[in-house]
């Protein structure tokens, strides 16, 4: 019993290293996705209002739309575990996915080991994987740069594929974390300035271009995947620290509710060792 407590004591002081640094790595990866979220969404609303205004009279690769046969789904899990229930719900979105959209083929490119681990034993085709990115509890945009101009590359060279969508864990609290599946390529066209698809009632936003129309998309729409990848990952990151803080803080009481079971029971059959003892010793006085 001494043996098991010592062992159990062991595992809690380490369940509580892993929550505060998960706490600390959590802060930080937070604060980046606070700073980053208000470019990114504008970025996307902005854009998408643009290619709905100029749909007619301009035509990019990325934004010409394509048919509905054939998907490659960018999938950004974790590259560890012990982070509770965040790798099987990102992993469960996209099997819901691909189930939803059973008559389309689907291909993957997998950010993270978990996501790479699970679905290379599935019949699911990974054209790439990226491995080690996020195990630091921090993202470089030079690796999401690098993803998306890869991304770009294969789907402006592979025309079989129709559209491109990318699945991450959106960070809302360190409690609340909810995985989402949005379309990455052709870049969707919105309406009015808005993120969602939704018209506004109000005036409509009206643009003065410096440049041609190619240029300016030429060079804005590729900074768009580049954006939206780098958000997704930093929405990840932060996502797994949390989920990992709560794991950690969850299994570090159930251990103390374990040591005090055990600590209990282990007083009992010490206490009973002692009464048998005294019983055999009075037996003995009272027989001489």
């Amino acid at each position: 019993m001494r043996r098991r407590i010592k062992s159990v004591k062991n595992t809690q002081q380490i369940t509580k290293a892993m929550k505060m640094v998960a706490a600390a790595k959590l802060k930080r990866a937070q604060d980046r996705v606070t700073a980053g979220r208000p470019y990114a969404q504008k970025m996307s609303a902005v854009l998408g209002d643009l290619s709905s205004k100029v749909a007619d009279e301009f035509s990019h690769p990325l934004l010409d739309e394509r048919g509905d046969e054939k998907y490659l789904i960018v999938l950004i899990s974790a590259d560890k575990g012990l982070a509770g229930a965040f790798n099987a719900n990102v992993i469960k979105a996209t099997q819901a996915f691909i189930r939803e959209n059973a008559g389309k083929q689907a291909e993957m490119i997998a950010v993270g080991r978990k996501g790479r681990d699970f679905f290379k034993r599935r019949e699911v085709v990974m054209t790439d994987e990226y491995i080690g990115l996020t195990g630091s509890g921090q993202v470089n945009h030079a690796d999401a740069v690098a993803i998306a101009q890869k991304l770009i590359k294969t789907f402006t060279e592979d025309t079989s594929i129709d559209k491109v969508f990318v699945v991450y864990t959106e960070f809302k609290t360190v409690l609340s974390q909810k995985p989402v599946i949005e379309q990455l390529l052709p870049i969707p066209k919105t309406a009015a300035g808005s993120a969602d698809g939704t018209t506004d009632s109000g005036p409509t936003a009206e643009y003065i271009y410096e440049q041609p129309a190619p240029e300016i998309f030429g060079r804005l729409l590729p900074k768009q995947v580049e954006t939206q990848i780098y958000k997704g990952m930093l929405e990840s990151v932060a996502s797994e620290q949390g989920s990992r803080m709560t794991a950690m803080d969850s299994a570090s009481k159930n251990a103390g509710e374990l040591i005090d079971s055990l600590t209990l029971n282990m007083n009992r059959i010490r206490q009973a060792a002692i009464t048998k003892e005294i019983i055999e010793v009075v037996s003995g006085a009272a027989a001489l």
